[in-house]
């Protein structure tokens, strides 16, 4: 049975990931016609932990720095994000929105917002709790183990 309800996982996930995929292309061209979808997730991490370094937000989405940087490179020659030296550390620096940037990812996430309250108005509050909670526990498992691997 356990084969079975992992077949089952990997099917919902495989489709959950193709949708988000799908949705984060168009949500992406919402924040800036010229913004790769992969940048929306790094907008989020930003506007959640303004000050956030570099190096961190590599470590928490499990690419490279190299690869960070050349992101966040095209998202300050979009006008969406800033940097400031990090008083700490004088090699780093810290990372916030802009408010260009700010604005418009809060317009995207509000529009993201609205169509998840419409896509689970069946949903009570305590499923969308749920869902949250172990979404949350899911990703949190899944980077313990890519580093552990």
């Amino acid at each position: 049975m356990v084969d079975e309800q992992f077949r089952q996982l990997e099917r919902e996930l495989g489709l959950l990931l193709r949708r988000a995929q799908a949705s984060s292309a168009s949500i992406s061209r919402d924040v800036h016609p010229d913004l790769e979808p992969a940048a929306y997730s790094l907008l989020a991490l930003i506007a959640a932990s303004p000050g956030v370094r570099a190096s961190d937000l590599a470590t928490t989405i499990g690419v490279g720095r190299g690869t960070m940087s050349r992101q966040l490179a095209r998202l300050g020659t979009l006008g969406l994000v800033s940097r400031r030296p990090d008083p700490d550390d004088y090699r780093g620096q810290l990372l916030e929105l802009t408010d260009e940037g700010l604005h418009r990812f809060e317009t995207a996430q509000q529009a993201r917002r609205a169509f998840l309250r419409h896509a689970l108005s069946g949903w009570t509050e305590s499923d969308i709790e749920a869902l949250a909670t172990q979404l949350g526990r899911l990703n949190a498992d899944l980077a313990a183990a890519r580093r552990a691997h």
